[in-house]
């Protein structure tokens, strides 16, 4: 995976992404390539982080990481703006290796490895991380809007 040139920072991200707000969750692309990318993310020590329910972060939503993970990528190759919105149609082989995000000190890392994608759908391998250790992993289906899909 080569290093995004220029690296990409959260106002850049929120600009690929058809997230507004702090549902914009990630912090920085830190390397691409055709097959994947890395981003870092802050935004889940954040007390008003959108995802949080009265327990805390529960690490359930590094899904919702991977998944915007994805989106970016997406745009990044298209490289014609926001992308399509997506609908997650399918999550295969989850692993959760926690209870909460928001008791991570560190910041944490998502990987998305493209395993296919076409013009109507995107599958790819996810990874999150915090300092090396693995917080969730899965295999996510997302199913592109088309012009003729109801929104």
């Amino acid at each position: 995976m080569k290093a995004a040139s220029p690296q990409l920072n959260h106002a850049a991200i929120c600009r690929l992404l058809p997230h507004a707000g702090a549902m914009c969750l990630l912090e920085a692309v830190v390397a691409w390539d055709d097959q994947a990318i890395h981003c870092r993310a802050i935004s889940h020590r954040d007390p008003e982080n959108p995802l949080r329910n009265a327990t805390g972060l529960p690490a359930l939503a590094a899904l919702e990481y991977g998944a915007q993970a994805m989106a970016v990528h997406g745009a990044l190759l298209a490289d014609t703006g926001p992308p399509k919105a997506g609908f997650l149609a399918a999550v295969r082989n989850l692993h959760v290796r926690r209870a909460l995000l928001d008791d991570l000190d560190t910041d944490l890392d998502i990987t998305a490895r493209s395993v296919m994608s076409d013009r109507n759908s995107s599958i790819y391998d996810l990874e999150v991380s915090a300092d090396g250790d693995p917080v969730l992993s899965a295999r996510a289906t997302v199913i592109l809007q088309t012009e003729d899909t109801p929104t």
